[in-house]
């Protein structure tokens, strides 16, 4: 009778660091790359930029300190204040995405006659390119030939120069924002949809709910993740905003269609000179906008995981 070869073990001890620890390391390993990236191209730009707008720079020879000088000068800056209004009209108008696509989804989520052809036409606008939407909407309000015009023409109206009269200049570009927008949050709440759960629906319809109720009470609830998302992509697209407007206007007129981004980008590499510490300045302020909206967000997300 033989005896079984002895396999030999190796005690937890002798083997190495990494495979004593390797289940707690491996997802580092794969967040190393992208964290790397992260700190390169958004953290340390920001940091950046915060102490170039301590700085009178034109972004060839020396930078000159001038300490809080250029945020003084925007307190002065009527151009600054318009920016800053018109960046407030987009905020609260582009949230008219979030019910826009709610209710688009609703549509699309039916087993209707054509609905892949009507699915392909809502998400249309969210594969073009922002520049495309610029410009068909520039073709759009033209006031010798845009259908705009013919079409309130029927009721015995305009022409109307949208992008050239400085009081609907900004809702017209909000109105070309929203077009894709709304495609987006659409695609969100098509997913959230998706993951409604049936037997709540069931149970609801047995005990008489219908319509808004069943919409309001059930739907709606459970399409909270969707509508998070949707909230957070559509304010930031709303503060840094800048696309359209460079396409559709320049700024104009006499820079009545103005946003931070915008300005920022005309102050530092524009016809305004090069001034890049104004600039940074400019960016540092829409910085801090943004971060109270991410701030709630985060804080948001971290008491819903706690209620958990």
């Amino acid at each position: 009778m033989t005896n079984p070869v002895a396999v030999p073990t190796t005690s937890a001890s002798q083997r190495s660091w990494y495979k004593r620890n390797e289940i707690a390391l491996t997802p580092w390993l794969f967040l190393i790359p992208g964290v790397l990236f992260f700190l390169v191209y958004v953290i340390f730009p920001i940091f950046q930029s915060i102490g170039i707008s301590f700085y009178e720079w034109d972004g060839i020879g020396a930078a000159e300190p001038v300490g809080m000088q250029n945020y003084v000068e925007l307190f002065d800056d009527d151009a600054f204040y318009t920016s800053l209004r018109n960046n407030i009209i987009w905020l609260v108008l582009y949230l008219l995405a979030i019910p826009a696509g709610l209710f688009i989804a609703l549509f699309l989520n039916q087993s209707v006659f054509g609905i892949r052809l009507y699915k392909s036409l809502f998400f249309f606008p969210f594969v073009i390119s922002q520049v495309v939407v610029g410009l068909v909407f520039s073709w759009f309000y033209d006031p010798t030939f845009g259908l705009f015009n013919e079409f309130i023409g029927l009721f015995g109206l305009g022409p109307v120069n949208v992008l050239g009269d400085e009081n609907y200049v900004t809702y017209g570009i909000i109105a070309a924002g929203l077009w894709p927008q709304t495609a987006y949050c659409m695609i969100l709440y098509l997913t959230g949809l998706n993951a409604v759960d049936p037997e709540q629906i069931e149970a609801a319809r047995l005990d008489g709910a219908k319509g808004w109720r069943m919409l309001w009470y059930i739907v709606i609830p459970q399409l909270k993740p969707a509508t998070f998302i949707a909230f957070v992509v559509t304010i930031i697209g709303a503060l840094r905003s800048f696309d359209l407007i460079s396409i559709m206007t320049n700024g104009g007129p006499f820079g009545e269609s103005r946003v931070l981004s915008f300005y920022m980008f005309e102050v530092a590499l524009g016809e305004y000179g090069f001034r890049m510490g104004y600039g940074a300045a400019i960016a540092v302020i829409l910085l801090l906008i943004m971060m109270v909206f991410i701030a709630y967000f985060l804080w948001s997300m971290w008491r819903e995981e706690r209620g958990r």
